[in-house]
Parts: C-alpha cells; sequence; structure tokens
C-alpha cells in the first residue's frame, strides 16, 4: 500500500504520483482512496477528468467498484492550472486522454508546491504506450503500478484487451467492450484479432 510521503523542510515541496495500470486494475480506486486520505487531513483538495468521460457520471470521478469523488471535468489540461487556484492537493483521472501538455501542467503545479496525484492507462489496446502517460511516469517521485486479474486465466493482468474492432486509440467502454489480459493471453488475444 502506498503511503503518503511527507517531505518537509523550510520551503513546502511539492511532487507528482502517478498510479498506472490496465483497465480493471484499480487505478481510479486508489486515486480516490489517496484523494479521501488528504480531505481527511483537511487539505484543500481540486480534482479533475478529461470531459469527455461521461461513463458513470457527468461530474464525478467513480470506480468500477462505484466509489465516487467530485470533480471538475476540463477539456484542456491547461484549464486545470486556472481552476486548481490555492489548493494543496490535486487529483486527475484518465489522464491519458489529456494531450502532452498535462505534464507541463503537472510540473508546473508540482513546482507550486502542491502534490499532484494522476491516474492513467500506461497502454492502449495494442499494448503500448497511450498518450502522455510515458512522459508523466518519467517525470514522477513516485509510480504505482497497479494490475487486474485475467479475465482469460486468472493469472495477473497488465494489459487492456479490446473485445470488438475499433482501431480509434480511444473509445471508452467497459467490461462488455474490454478485459484485462495476461501478458500471453494478451499476444494470444491479438494474434486473432489481426487475422480477423
Amino acid at each position: 500500500m502506498f503511503v503518503e510521503p511527507h517531505l518537509g523542510g523550510k520551503e513546502k515541496a511539492g511532487w507528482i504520483e502517478v498510479i498506472c495500470g490496465c483497465m480493471f486494475s484499480g487505478k481510479t480506486e486508489e486515486l480516490i482512496r489517496r484523494l479521501n486520505r488528504a480531505l481527511i487531513a483537511k487539505q484543500k483538495v481540486e480534482i479533475f477528468k478529461p470531459g469527455i468521460d461521461k461513463r458513470y457520471h457527468e461530474e464525478k470521478i467513480v470506480s468500477h467498484s462505484d466509489r465516487e469523488i467530485r470533480s471538475t471535468p476540463v477539456n484542456f489540461a491547461g484549464d486545470i492550472l486556472l481552476l486548481a487556484g490555492n489548493c494543496e492537493v490535486v487529483g486527475i483521472d484518465e489522464a491519458q486522454f489529456f494531450d502532452d501538455s498535462i505534464v507541463d501542467v503537472c510540473n508546473v503545479l508540482a513546482n507550486q508546491g502542491k502534490r499532484v496525484i494522476v491516474a492513467g492507462l500506461d497502454m492502449d489496446y495494442e499494448g503500448k504506450p497511450f498518450g502522455p502517460m510515458p512522459n508523466l511516469l518519467a517525470v514522477a517521485e513516485f509510480v504505482t503500478k497497479v494490475h487486474a486479474i485475467c479475465a482469460q486465466t486468472g493469472e495477473l493482468a497488465s494489459f487492456s484487451f479490446r473485445l470488438i474492432e475499433n482501431k480509434s486509440q480511444v473509445m471508452l467502454g467497459e467490461k462488455d467492450t474490454y478485459e484485462a489480459r495476461s501478458r500471453k493471453a494478451f499476444a494470444e488475444g491479438m494474434k486473432s484479432y489481426k487475422k480477423g
């Protein structure tokens, strides 16, 4: 379990935490857990998600297990800088849906002394690095990779396998569209997917 760091000193230090993994691995659940702990500690928290993600709720961040927390939907990463204000903790869900400017936004916020907690898919449905996530992983002080359980084998899963044919990198979906798979099950699925 991730324990919040205390980077004390005369100057208020900021940092970036990234929670990454495949679909159904508990990324949003872990993000909500960390944000709730900050709220219990009476810290000022602002939470954001991409405006395109309306799967569960227009505004709230909701995990697959129905845990939820209020958030502000934004269409552009730069909007987060305008809306974060004087908060101490910034939460960002589904970071892979933002463009590369999200990396600069997170750096600016951390440089302002804020704790920035970001969650997102590290790989797309083809098993390739997803959007700005590789760069966020590179600049983060803390990285947590969470895993799901493979829907085919019951083993540890770190890949998101798309169950329907659609070549768009960004395609919002749930259990009817994606399943978590182990490396072997994902590779086997991709072979049959490319043959079909």
